[in-house]
């Protein structure tokens, strides 16, 4: 009688915090991925940037960024984009997510459509994000991607895998 009360007792441990961790999630979608989508496909750097903490490590197959420079990089890329008449949309699926009340390691793949007057290219990577609360908002302040793994290109077939993240 003991273990089957224990086993209730962890099971119902279990899908409480299962429900608290979706919660935290169901905020960070709300409050920080739908926003990322809609500065991205509006090409407003500064709402993008908004959504990065002050203090942030980006890193790419570039470098590492600590001193912001993504930053002036967003706003360049934006306003080259809107010169063009390029736009963009993005599209985005997490892989895993472990998320506690102040932290969030969020593991991904995207795909960026730039479509220009004459032709669109479409770019396909990997993500891994650390975001913080900071100030009762979430930010992100670390932000590594990637357009292989092993060494292979991320493909149309990987992105594939899962269906992108929907925002009402």
């Amino acid at each position: 009688m003991r273990k089957i009360v224990l086993l209730l007792v962890l099971l119902t441990t279990s899908f409480v915090l299962a429900q608290a961790e979706q919660q935290i999630q169901d905020e960070i979608d709300n409050t920080l991925w739908k926003p990322f989508k809609f500065a991205f496909e509006s090409l407003d750097a500064d709402k993008l940037n908004a959504l990065y903490a002050d203090q942030v490590v980006r890193v790419t197959p570039n470098g590492i960024d600590t001193e912001n420079r993504f930053k002036d990089g967003n706003r360049k890329r934006f306003m080259e984009n809107k010169s063009a008449k390029t736009t963009i949309e993005l599209d985005f699926w997490f892989d895993s997510r472990h998320t506690n009340a102040h932290t969030s390691y969020e593991v991904g793949f995207y795909r960026m459509r730039l479509i220009g007057t004459e032709d669109t290219n479409t770019i396909y990577g990997q993500f891994h994000i650390l975001l913080r609360k900071v100030d009762a908002e979430w930010k992100i302040t670390q932000d590594w991607d990637t357009a292989t793994i092993n060494g292979s290109g991320i493909t149309a077939a990987d992105f594939d895998k899962k269906r992108p993240i929907q925002f009402d």
